[in-house]
């Protein structure tokens, strides 16, 4: 620390002697040079540590200046990607209304329109839950569709709410038929989530590929609705009828709005009437 302190104390006196002469014009002499010899290496290293000082601290402030400019950045970036979603999400809702709105206008009967909102965890009941009910005019045994195709039939509803059995459902059944050969058959809901096709006698002529709608037989579901394609087609060598599966047309993973047809054919409610 006195080496220091001494060192410190000579520069001073330096400084001061050198500011002096330069003041009054008085020549150098031999113990100015010595001092100045002595001295300029402890002044160049004091103004090297404050210069260095100086920039540590001006890059400190520019560092934290950043940091805190950068978490401004960050929170901009996800207010803006969140607002995408939110937008992207919008557009792809209205497509799908879009498409419903359009569709509702193709098909001769009355519609309510609805929100799936719920769906049975369970792995024996394929069911979901809309958000209309009998407020809206939608009562038990009314079928429900979407573009797609047939999506089930409503088995339970409340003022608010109604369930609705999904088509690929064990215990549902349509009474369906080839598009193209006119074969009818019913079509049942299969564990895997596709479709069985029936009680097609084995002489009938039923190809991979054909399309296959509700025939309108049932009571339930209007005629010409889609249902799916043939998948797979076995002819026993006995029994009286082929094999047939079916592959739905509607995605039932991803069903988010549905219409429920509220005035079907007349006959649909004879039993409950």
């Amino acid at each position: 620390m006195a080496i220091i302190a001494g060192a410190v104390l000579l520069i001073a006196v330096n400084v001061i002697v050198v500011s002096v002469m330069v003041k009054y014009g008085q020549p150098e002499s031999g113990i100015e040079k010595t001092a100045l010899y002595i001295s300029a290496p402890f002044q160049n290293a004091f103004h090297f540590v404050v210069n260095g000082s100086k920039n540590l601290w001006r890059h400190y402030f520019f560092l934290v200046f950043a940091a805190r400019e950068n978490e401004q950045l960050k929170k901009t970036l996800q207010a803006v990607r969140e607002k995408n979603r939110r937008l992207a999400e919008i557009e792809l809702a209205n497509i799908r209304l879009r498409r419903l709105l359009e569709f509702r206008e193709t098909i001769p009967y009355a519609t309510i329109s609805a929100e799936v909102v719920g769906r049975d965890p369970s792995r024996w009941f394929k069911t979901i839950v809309v958000n209309k009910g009998t407020g809206k005019g939608v009562r038990k045994g009314l079928p429900v569709v979407t573009p797609e195709g047939i999506v089930g039939q409503v088995i339970e509803c409340t003022p608010g709410y109604s369930k609705i059995l999904l088509a690929i459902d064990q215990k549902s059944a349509v009474d369906a038929m080839i598009q193209r050969t006119r074969t009818r058959g019913i079509v049942e809901g299969d564990p895997g989530g596709g479709f069985n096709f029936k009680y097609v006698l084995r002489k009938e002529d039923v190809r991979v590929g054909d399309r296959v709608i509700s025939s309108g037989l049932d009571g339930v579901f209007p005629k010409g609705f889609d249902l799916g394609h043939v998948s797979g087609v076995v002819r026993p060598t006995a029994g009286m009828f082929q094999v047939v599966t079916v592959l739905p047309s509607v995605d039932f993973e991803k069903v988010e709005e549905v219409l429920i047809i509220s005035n079907p054919p007349a006959h649909a409610f004879m039993e409950e009437k």
